[in-house]
């Protein structure tokens, strides 16, 4: 398994780093639509659909929001973003609520609406940070902090871990390894506000937004280990041997990436 998970690493790397840094404009709305249908795919399987005509609507569905946001030029708006923060917070009901609310969502139909909401604003949130100046630095940002808080957690919850932050959905993961992954966030905003050249005023925003991030990125995370337990299932595909699928490898980032593309728009693009 390590052997698997080293060789994928390997080339999927370069790979995505080239695309999400190596194009702009159309060339990178394709390259981050292309990711988002492939874990649209994962996310029909997980929301119950069985058919491979299904699966092929639901992507044929996904790719039609894209292209009407692309051409009717709100690929890098902000009202898809608001209404995927509205989105998360509905989750965070769901996954805090799991199992007593599973009736609520458990309907393949649900599932599906749920999987958009998810999808699309991250797609546009992915397009907003790529376009950021200089060079997409905010975008750069958004991953390492996915990536921060994901190393930070496992480390301080395995040393330090005693409280359960969701036992029903991710027994694993606890309130302390949620505190060691922000403050490894913490960090890397001051490091990026010195960078950047913040004053202090927009470097404590950052601090400030970076933590509400960080959460969300958890929540991001829960959200799909929720639907996967739901499943009775531990992997969304088997597509990156080693590694699951793709909403496994941007879980996290399905969350963070379309708040933190909010917060850019209203505050840093300023």
């Amino acid at each position: 398994m390590l052997k698997q998970r080293i060789l994928t690493a390997a080339w999927l790397a370069p790979l995505a780093l080239a695309g999400l840094f190596g194009l702009d404009g159309g060339a990178f709305a394709l390259f981050a639509g292309a990711i988002v249908l492939l874990a649209g795919r994962e996310w029909a399987h997980l929301a119950g659909v069985t058919t491979s005509l299904g699966r092929g609507l639901t992507l044929a569905g996904l790719a039609g929001v894209l292209l009407a946001l692309w051409f009717g030029g709100a690929a890098r708006a902000s009202w898809p973003l608001v209404l995927g923060a509205l989105g998360w917070a509905l989750n965070l009901y769901w996954v805090s609520r799991y199992p007593a609310a599973v009736t609520q969502w458990q309907t393949t139909s649900r599932r599906l609406v749920m999987g958009f909401c998810v999808l699309v604003p991250c797609w546009v949130g992915f397009n907003v940070l790529r376009a950021s100046e200089p060079g997409g630095v905010w975008l750069l940002f958004v991953l390492l902090l996915t990536w921060a808080a994901d190393i930070g957690a496992y480390f301080t919850g395995r040393a330090f871990g005693r409280r359960k932050l969701a036992p029903a959905v991710s027994p694993g993961k606890s309130w302390e390894g949620v505190m060691g992954g922000m403050v490894a966030t913490a960090l890397l905003a001051l490091v990026f506000a010195a960078w950047q050249s913040l004053g202090a005023a927009a470097a404590a925003l950052l601090l400030a937004a970076t933590a509400g991030v960080t959460l969300v990125s958890v929540l991001g995370d829960l959200l799909e280990s929720m639907l996967k337990r739901h499943c009775g299932i531990k992997d969304s595909s088997n597509l990156l041997p080693g590694h699951g699928g793709v909403l496994d490898r941007i879980d996290s980032l399905t969350a963070a990436v379309p708040v933190f593309a909010l917060f850019y728009l209203q505050v840093l693009a300023l």
